[in-house]
């Protein structure tokens, strides 16, 4: 039985190639922090107009709707 990573290649990483490596990671990872504030903060400012609207339509503060104050 032969595995597949039998048939993949290890060539040497140049220099070059292991600069460009490090900064595509970089990159992306820079990218998917960025969607996620993103994310959150829209999450956030929806959280804050149900908030709004609860105590609007209930009369009741946020504390006020959690029995705290």
């Amino acid at each position: 039985m032969t595995s597949s990573s039998a048939f993949v290649s290890q060539a040497p990483i140049s220099q070059s190639d292991e600069w460009f490596q490090e900064t595509a990671s970089a990159q992306i990872r820079q990218e998917k922090l960025a969607k996620a504030e993103r994310l959150n903060g829209r999450v956030a400012m929806l959280g804050f107009l149900l908030a709004i609207l609860t105590e609007a339509l209930s009369g009741y503060g946020i504390l006020g709707q959690l029995h705290i104050g």
